[in-house]
């Protein structure tokens, strides 16, 4: 078996769908336009230098999906696809990915963001499989809690282990394993799959892939 993860922002996307659903609500009048948009920055930029705290971040990400009903943000995820998401999904981008769909490989999106904001898009892109960070709900409400292990950093490969253990299959048993990815806080994920490839990398990991050796593209 053939497997082939793909990191989300930008790498599929030309852009940070959790960056913009920020953007989205402030635009939307959601939230609080200077508080909140002071803080989406300030994280961004944490994400961006790798000092980000997940847990400080996903405080803040998660509590407008907790204070809202489930039909509103329905009804706001779906414009957003429409006016922030698909103008973020490039020809080369869906060409990826659907050579390796035609190859058969099991594909999956593999993402820190959470999975309310990202489980449309790896729709969008015929993704079936979709590993993300998983916002807690109860009574068919978000909370404002993580579930479980966030998909960030060292989360990403634990999560994706447990994602193939829960379909009976191991890293033994996969063929070949390829992990596209721009960030450098993707490089326990990437030094794990057989085929690590940089996509439009940031300084840093474009640094490290040309040290090691691996292959840099550009889906833009």
């Amino acid at each position: 078996m053939r497997l082939a993860l793909f990191d989300l922002d930008n790498t599929l996307l030309s852009g940070d769908s959790d960056y913009e659903w920020g953007q989205f609500l402030i635009e939307r009048g959601v939230v609080e336009r200077e508080a909140y948009e002071a803080q989406n920055e300030a994280f961004y930029a944490q994400y961006v230098a790798g000092t980000l705290d997940i847990h400080e971040f996903l405080g803040f990400a998660l509590r407008p999906l907790a204070e809202h009903a489930p039909e509103d943000l329905a009804r706001w995820h779906a414009e957003f696809m429409h006016r922030r998401v698909r103008p973020m999904v490039g020809d080369p981008a869906r060409a990826l990915v659907r050579r390796h769909l035609a190859a058969g490989d099991l594909c999956a999106v593999v993402t820190a963001t959470n999975s309310f904001v990202t489980a449309p898009i790896a729709r969008e892109f015929g993704i079936d499989h979709l590993i993300a960070t998983e916002p807690e709900s109860v009574a068919g409400r978000f909370t404002g809690r993580v579930a479980g292990t966030p998909c960030f950093r060292d989360g990403k490969v634990q999560r994706v282990e447990a994602w193939l253990a829960e379909r009976g299959q191991t890293w033994a048993g996969i063929e070949r394993s390829a992990f596209y990815s721009d960030s450098h806080n993707d490089l326990p994920l990437l030094e794990r799959v057989t085929d690590p490839v940089a996509v439009d990398p940031d300084e840093t990991l474009e640094a490290e892939a040309r040290r090691r050796g691996w292959p840099v593209i550009s889906l833009r």
